[in-house]
């Protein structure tokens, strides 16, 4: 008896071609060794800001008692404070290390809300173009005429400051560079051949969205991602500097970096400001690098 011939299941080849396509961007995202120390920077960071009540030495609301029984105002680094203490008496090193927490976590929340947010609204206004497109596009531009953080400044006046709030307001007006990225790639994509056959066959609008245009436009919106959440973080960071954001006793890396508007700190007191600046420095420049690599990545012709 002759064998049966081989029947190829369906979606083998797209699987095949997502795995052979997925082992590529990781050979090319494996070339940047910026961004992949970067990666090991930000996966250590994420690990100590989880970790924080095991790693860090003190409370960070507790006020510090130095050896002899006295209480530790902005006392210099020493055995028992590696970081010192703040002006308030409390270890810079474990307010750091919690600061952190609030920091990131505002980062990566606020940048998936303004992600989501303009994500849906360029789909919606690249799929559909024509009126909903323009009215979309106009009002984007009408937002972005003014400067992003002096928008975020004015709202954030109005509201009592909180992570919440915060979180809320750089989400809600961060959205307009994911929707151009996303708004462009739907309009390039609706003229393929892939999409104008699921119309033709009677797919739905949602599902022509989710299904093909939404898939095939992830790659610059997950670059946009990664870039957003420094920015956020330098955001809230200028808005606690500025007693707008998070407000003490909580702490992150903005806020710890209010006392630096003393002259006095800045000259004699650097264990004050120097290491929520590092913090803040290192992570979005991580950030950035850990952005290019992908950007180069998930591009089909960055071979090189």
């Amino acid at each position: 008896m002759s064998a049966a011939p081989a029947v190829a299941k369906p979606g083998a080849g797209a699987q095949e071609g997502r795995g052979a396509a997925g082992g590529r961007a990781w050979r090319r995202f494996r070339r940047h060794r910026l961004a992949v120390a970067g990666a090991v920077v930000l996966a250590a960071l994420a690990l100590a800001a989880v970790l924080a009540p095991w790693l860090a030495p003190y409370d960070p609301y507790d006020l510090a008692i130095g050896p002899g029984g006295e209480l530790a105002f902005a006392a210099p680094p020493s055995r028992a404070f590696l970081l010192g203490t703040d002006s308030v008496g409390r270890d810079v090193l474990s307010r750091l290390i919690y600061a952190g927490r609030v920091s990131l976590t505002i980062g990566v929340v606020a940048a998936a809300v303004a992600i989501t947010v303009g994500s849906a609204l360029g789909l919606v206004a690249g799929h559909y173009a024509g009126t909903v497109d323009r009215v979309v596009s106009r009002f984007a531009d009408a937002v972005s005429t003014f400067p992003a953080l002096f928008l975020i400044l004015t709202f954030s006046s109005f509201v009592a400051p909180s992570i919440v709030n915060v979180i809320v307001i750089i989400g809600l007006l961060s959205w307009m560079p994911a929707f151009r990225l996303m708004r462009a790639e739907v309009l390039k994509l609706r003229a393929t051949d892939f999409v104008e056959a699921a119309t033709a066959v009677g797919a739905g609008d949602v599902r022509v969205m989710g299904r093909h245009l939404l898939p095939n436009a992830i790659g610059p919106i997950v670059v946009q991602a990664t870039l957003g959440v420094a920015d956020a973080i330098l955001t809230e960071s200028a808005l606690s500097f500025l007693g707008l954001g998070v407000q003490p006793p909580i702490a992150s890396w903005g806020n710890m970096l209010a006392d630096a508007r003393s002259v006095t700190v800045l000259r004699s007191q650097p264990w004050l400001w120097l290491p929520p600046g590092l913090a803040i420095f290192v992570t979005v420049l991580s950030i950035n690098f850990l952005g290019d690599a992908l950007r180069d990545a998930l591009n089909p012709r960055a071979e090189r």
